[in-house]
């Protein structure tokens, strides 16, 4: 694999990941019933049909998404975040740091963002490009490293998904 590489915990991809498929990048279109309102055409296009942009800066925010998923964290101290695609778990956050914390960095940098302890491994890659992709071919965002470790930004409509068997 050509490019940079990430350390450990990231588990790197290749680009055949990423290769077309059915839909796009992915074997179906996105979800019907997406969380937190997300658009699903915005969604579809970011996920499934590009390799580099992002909704934009601060999408996230126009959504119910803080007041929801922090009615989910007191409830249940953590929230799955789901592969619009195929419903897998991507993350599980906040983890090692409260939700007001995990609100704070993802505010300042203007997508959720996500910690190494956050990512599920088991169905999220890295590509040598800093390119964050489920193992199913969703685009998702990317790994903008700071002085913190590997911190993954990652479109909101790209982890609104519905776990699978739940999104009709």
């Amino acid at each position: 694999m050509s490019g940079k590489g990430f350390p450990a915990p990231c588990v790197m991809g290749d680009e055949s990941i990423m290769s077309e498929k059915a839909h796009g990048t992915s074997s179906k279109p996105v979800q019907d019933n997406l969380k937190w309102g997300c658009n699903q055409e915005t969604a579809d296009r970011i996920c499934n049909f590009n390799r580099h942009y992002a909704e934009y800066r601060g999408y996230w925010a126009t959504t119910p998404f803080l007041k929801e998923a922090k009615e989910q964290y007191e409830v249940e101290g953590e929230i799955t975040f789901y592969d619009s695609n195929t419903g897998k778990p991507l993350f599980v956050a906040p983890k090692g740091r409260s939700f007001d914390e995990f609100a704070k960095e993802s505010k300042s940098h203007g997508w959720p963002s996500f910690r190494d302890e956050e990512v599920v491994w088991e169905n999220v890659r890295c590509l040598a490009n800093g390119e964050a992709v489920s193992v199913d071919g969703t685009h998702l965002g990317h790994n903008l490293p700071d002085f913190s470790g590997s911190r993954y930004c990652i479109n909101l409509v790209s982890v609104a998904g519905r776990p699978e068997g739940e999104d009709k």
